[in-house]
C-alpha cells in the first residue's frame, strides 16, 4: 500500500491503459457500488443488478484519498468501517476467507455430505415483465398429441343454490355394449400405460400434424357428437356411439399406469337442443362415489358463456353410479351414467368432474400478481424446482417487509400447498381464495403478513395437471406417498418441497402446514391431522380444526376430522412434516360434492364457496394466534368435553363398567378414532421398476456413509466397560418388565380397548407410556390445564345428572365416522361464539402500514 501511495496519476493512467485496472481496485469499486445500492445486506444477487450497478457507479461521487486528492480509490473516506475492513482484507489476500458476506454457496453437496467439484445451476429468480400471455407454455410428454386451440372458461357464480340430485328409483342401469356393437367416434391412438415410462417432453407434445380423431360429419343433418380432450387437463380416451343419442365413454388412466380413473374433462360439439342424450363412463375404479349421494356432473356451454356470461353449472338427470358388467379380470369396473339436454343447437359444450383449474390458469394468476406493483412488494415468486417434464414448480414467499433483522427472525412460518393430486382441482380454488385474501389490502391480511412468513406452493404436480391425470405424476406414482423419497431426479417436486421446509425449520418455527386435497366419497370440508404423543401439547393439534369449524359452520365439519396416523400413510405430506417437528400438520379434504351443514345443506359447492374457505383459513389463523388466549383455551375445554363424550360412548358400546379409574389415563386417542381408510389417499404402489436399481444404489451409499461416520474403534478396556454396562441395563430392563407384569396382573379388568387394538398404528403402540397409579396422577401439576389427568378428574367428578350441553359452532363427536343423527350437526345460521376483535394492541400499533420500496427477507428458501 505504501508503494501504491507514491504512484502519480499519470503513472496510474499508464498502468490502467496497459493492463486494465488492478484487481484490488476492481474490488474497491464493487464494494462501493454494493454498499451504495444495498447497504451490503446480502440481498439476492443477479436480479437486474447489471443495470442498477452501472447506474449506481455513474451516480455515486468519486472517493478521493485524504492525503493526495489526485490519487483515487486509495483510501476512500465515503465507506463504512465494515467495508474498510473488507478492503484491508483484500490487501492481505484473504477477502473470501474473512468475509461471510462473500462466501460462496454454489458448491454442490450430495445427500452424503460430499462436495461435488462443480457449481450449482443459477436459481431462477423472477423479475416478471408485463406481457399478455403465460410465463411458459406447458411442456407435454412427447407421446401426447395436443390441439392448438386455447381453452378458456369464465368464472361464474350461480344465482340460485344448486341442490343435490334426488333419485326417483327409476334410474336406468346401463348395459355396456362396447365397440363390437357400437361405433367408435373418438379414440386416442397411443397412450403410454404401465410398462413404459416417461423419457422426454416438449412444448406442444407430439411432433407432426395433429390428427382429426373425431368422425367426419356427412352433412348438416348428421347429428353425431364430435368429441375432443387433447387439451390441458383433458383425459377422454375413447367414445363409442351405441345409439342415436347415447354414448359410452372410456377415460384414460393416469399416464404410465393402468389405474386411477376418477377425474374427467372433455368437449363435445355439434349438439342438438331438443334431444335427450345419455353418457355413460364405463371404466371408473372406485366402488363408492358421491354420485350415489346426489352429486351432479358439471356442464359448460360456450354459447351461454359468450352471450349470457353463464359459466359452469350442475346439470344432469337419471344419474346412477353402479358396478359395471365389464372388467379386465383383475379389478371390477364401475360406471356413471346420466342424461342431459343441451341448451343450444350447434353448441360447443364441456363436461367435467369438478371445476377445472389448469397450469395455464395458475400462470396467468401469478403473472397478474407479479405485474401488480403493490403486491410485488410483499410477494416474491421464484422457482422451487422443475418437474420431470421441465414445467416450473412455483414458490411464493409472502410477508411484509421487516424493518430490522430481529423483526424478520421473530416471524413464524406457515406452509401451504395444493394439487399434489392433479384431479383434485378443488384444492386450487381454496388456494386461490387464500391468495386473494392474503395479497389484499385488508387490515387482517396486512396483520397476517406482519406476523408470518407464508411459503406457498400452489401447484405441486404441474405435469399431472397438464396431462389430465387423477392422482399421479409422470413417474406413474402417487406423489403423496413419496415425501420420504431420496430420488430427487424422479420426484423433484416432493424432494424440493420437503427440503425447503427442512431449511425453513432450521431458521424459524413453522406454525402450520396444510396440503389442500379433494375427496370423492364424503361431503363437506374437513382436516386430517396427527395425534401428538407429547402430553404437554395434548389435544393442541385439534384446536385449529375446531376453530375453523366455528368460522365456517356451513362448510367445514369438525365431526368428519380425523387425527389417526396409520402405517400406510407414513409417506404422506402431513405425517412426514409432523415427524419433522410441525405440530399442526394437516391434509385439508374438500368434497367434490357439497355441504350437509347449516344454510348450505344439500347444495353443491361453487368456486366461490371454496374461495371463501381460503379466506376463512386466514381468519382462523388470526384466532389461533390471538395474544388473548381465551379462544384457544375455550376450544381446549370443548375438546376435552368432546373426548369425554366419546369415551363414554365407546364404553357403552363395549358394555364396559364406567368405574375404571386406573385406565382413563391409558386410553389412546387412536383407540377411540376410526381409521382414515375412507380417504381418497391410495396405498403406495412402490417404486417403478426402472427406479428400483437407482434407489438401491443410493441406499447402499447412505449405509456406507453412515459407517464412515461411526465412532473410532474402542480399546479392550473400553469394550469391557461397555459390556458390563450393557449387562446391567439388560438386567434392569428384565426386572422392570417383571414388575410391570405383576402390576398388570393385579388389575380387576383388562384395558377397555386392548381387544380391539388391531387397527392401532404401530407408532402409537411404540410410544405408549406405562400406566400411572393414583398417587402419580395426584402428583402431577394440578395447575396445568393441558395435562390429561385433569380430564381424568373431570370425568370421574361429574355427576350423571349433569346435562350435556353443546356449544355453538361445533359438533358433539370427534370420531371420523359420520353419524346419521342430524341433531349432532351444527344448527342453521350458526355464528362463532366469540367476538371478532383480534390483536387490539397490535392493530393499534400498526394502524398505518409503512410502504417499503422492496421486500427484504433476511433469509431465503
Amino acid at each position: 500500500m505504501k508503494t501504491l501511495c507514491t504512484v502519480t496519476s499519470g503513472t496510474m493512467a499508464t498502468l490502467k491503459k496497459k493492463e486494465g485496472p488492478a484487481p484490488w481496485l476492481r474490488v474497491v469499486k464493487f464494494v462501493c457500488s454494493a454498499s451504495a445500492t444495498q447497504g451490503f445486506t446480502g440481498s439476492n444477487p443477479g436480479r437486474g443488478h447489471g443495470t442498477a450497478h452501472q447506474a449506481t457507479l455513474r451516480r455515486r461521487p468519486t472517493c478521493h484519498n485524504q492525503k493526495d486528492p489526485q490519487l483515487k480509490y486509495t483510501r476512500p473516506t465515503c465507506l463504512s468501517s465494515t467495508v474498510r475492513r473488507q478492503i484491508e482484507a483484500v490487501s492481505r489476500g484473504s477477502l473470501l476467507l474473512s468475509s461471510p458476506l462473500l462466501k460462496s454457496r454454489q458448491l454442490l453437496h450430495n445427500d452424503f455430505g460430499e462436495v461435488n467439484p462443480r457449481l450449482r445451476e443459477p436459481r431462477d429468480l423472477f423479475a416478471f415483465l408485463p406481457s399478455s400471455g403465460p410465463l411458459q407454455a406447458p411442456r407435454w410428454p412427447i407421446e401426447c398429441e395436443v390441439i392448438k386451440e386455447n381453452i378458456h372458461h369464465i368464472e361464474w357464480i350461480p344465482p340460485q343454490p344448486e341442490y343435490f340430485y334426488q333419485p326417483t328409483g327409476n334410474e336406468k342401469v346401463p348395459e355396456i355394449v362396447g365397440e363390437e356393437e357400437g361405433t367408435v367416434v373418438y379414440q386416442l391412438d397411443s397412450v403410454p400405460t404401465e410398462g413404459s415410462y416417461f423419457t422426454s417432453s416438449r412444448v406442444g407434445g407430439k411432433r407432426g400434424i395433429i390428427k382429426d380423431l373425431a368422425v367426419t360429419l356427412q352433412g348438416p343433418e348428421d347429428n353425431a357428437l364430435l368429441f375432443e380432450s387433447r387439451f390441458e387437463s383433458g383425459n377422454l380416451q375413447k367414445a363409442v356411439r351405441v345409439d342415436t343419442y347415447e354414448y359410452e365413454l372410456t377415460l384414460r388412466t393416469d399416464l404410465y399406469t393402468n389405474k386411477y380413473t376418477q377425474w374427467f374433462y372433455f368437449r363435445v360439439q355439434n349438439t342438438r337442443k331438443d334431444a335427450t342424450y345419455r353418457f355413460t363412463i364405463v371404466n371408473l375404479l372406485k366402488p363408492k362415489s358421491l354420485y350415489t349421494l346426489g352429486m351432479k356432473p358439471l356442464m359448460y356451454s360456450q354459447l351461454d358463456a359468450d352471450t349470457h356470461n353463464i359459466g359452469w353449472r350442475r346439470e344432469g338427470s337419471e344419474i346412477k353410479y353402479c358396478k359395471s358388467s365389464t372388467g379386465d379380470g383383475q379389478q371390477p369396473f364401475y360406471c356413471l351414467t346420466w342424461t342431459i339436454q343441451f341448451p343450444h343447437d350447434q353448441d360447443t359444450c364441456f363436461f367435467a368432474h369438478f371445476y377445472p383449474y389448469t397450469y395455464t390458469d395458475l400462470q396467468c394468476y401469478l403473472l397478474s400478481v407479479a405485474n401488480n406493483p403493490v403486491q410485488a412488494q410483499f410477494c416474491k415468486l421464484r422457482t422451487l424446482c422443475r418437474s420431470l417434464a421441465g414445467n416450473i414448480v412455483y414458490l411464493l414467499t409472502i410477508t411484509n417487509p421487516s424493518r430490522t433483522p430481529q423483526e424478520a427472525a421473530a416471524k413464524k412460518a406457515v406452509v401451504l400447498s395444493a394439487r399434489v393430486h392433479p384431479g383434485e382441482s378443488n384444492g386450487s380454488w381454496i388456494m386461490k381464495g387464500f391468495l386473494d385474501f392474503i395479497l389484499s389490502d385488508s387490515p387482517d391480511a396486512q396483520l397476517l403478513r406482519n406476523i408470518f412468513v407464508f411459503k406457498v406452493v400452489p401447484m405441486l404436480n404441474p405435469d399431472g395437471v397438464i396431462v389430465g391425470n387423477s392422482r399421479c405424476s409422470l413417474a406413474g406414482r402417487d406423489l403423496n406417498r413419496h415425501y420420504k423419497t431420496i430420488l430427487k431426479d424422479s420426484f423433484p417436486c416432493i424432494w424440493y418441497t420437503r427440503n425447503m421446509i427442512k431449511r425453513l425449520l432450521e431458521e424459524r418455527e413453522v406454525l402450520l402446514y396444510c396440503d389442500f386435497h379433494g375427496h370423492s366419497r364424503k361431503n363437506n370440508i374437513f382436516l386430517y391431522g396427527c395425534n401428538n404423543n407429547d402430553r404437554k401439547y395434548w389435544l393442541h393439534e385439534r384446536v385449529f380444526p375446531l376453530m375453523l369449524s366455528k368460522n365456517a359452520p356451513d362448510k367445514f365439519s369438525f365431526h368428519s376430522c380425523n387425527f389417526k396416523v396409520q402405517r400406510c400413510k407414513e409417506g404422506t405430506g402431513r405425517v412426514v412434516m409432523w415427524r419433522m417437528g410441525i405440530l399442526n400438520s394437516y391434509t385439508m379434504e374438500s368434497t367434490f360434492g357439497g355441504s350437509t351443514l347449516g344454510n348450505k345443506r344439500d347444495t353443491h359447492f361453487t368456486t366461490e364457496d371454496l374461495k371463501s374457505l381460503g379466506h376463512q383459513v386466514c381468519d382462523t389463523l388470526l384466532d389461533f394466534c390471538d395474544p388473548d388466549r381465551a379462544k384457544f383455551m375455550q376450544c381446549l375445554e370443548e375438546l376435552k368435553e368432546l373426548l369425554q363424550q366419546e369415551i363414554h360412548k365407546k364404553f357403552n358400546e363395549l358394555g364396559q363398567d364406567m368405574e375404571l379409574e386406573g385406565n382413563w389415563s391409558d386410553i389412546s386417542l387412536s383407540d377411540i378414532e376410526s381409521s382414515t381408510s375412507g380417504s381418497d389417499s391410495s396405498l403406495s404402489d412402490g417404486l417403478p421398476a426402472h427406479l428400483l436399481n437407482i434407489a438401491r444404489e443410493l441406499n447402499k451409499k447412505k449405509r456406507l456413509y453412515k459407517k464412515k461416520k461411526k465412532k473410532p474403534l474402542q480399546t479392550r478396556k473400553q469394550r469391557n466397560e461397555q459390556y458390563q454396562k450393557n449387562s446391567l441395563m439388560r438386567e434392569f430392563k428384565l426386572t422392570d418388565v417383571a414388575e410391570r407384569a405383576g402390576f398388570a396382573s393385579t388389575l380387576q379388568k383388562p384395558h377397555a380397548f386392548s381387544r380391539n387394538s388391531k387397527n392401532t398404528s404401530s407408532s402409537m403402540v411404540r410410544n405408549e407410556k406405562p400406566r400411572l397409579n393414583e398417587s402419580q396422577l395426584n402428583a402431577r401439576d394440578k395447575d396445568t390445564s393441558l395435562d390429561p389427568s385433569n380430564v381424568t378428574a373431570l370425568i370421574l367428578s361429574q355427576s350423571k345428572e349433569r346435562t350435556q350441553r353443546e356449544k355453538p359452532g361445533f359438533t358433539a363427536s370427534c370420531s371420523a365416522k359420520r353419524s346419521t343423527n342430524r341433531s349432532q350437526e351444527p344448527a342453521r345460521d350458526m355464528k362463532p361464539s366469540w367476538s371478532r376483535n383480534r390483536y387490539p394492541v397490535a392493530k393499534r400499533g400498526r394502524a398505518t402500514l409503512t410502504v417499503y420500496p422492496s421486500l427484504h427477507v433476511y433469509t431465503y428458501p
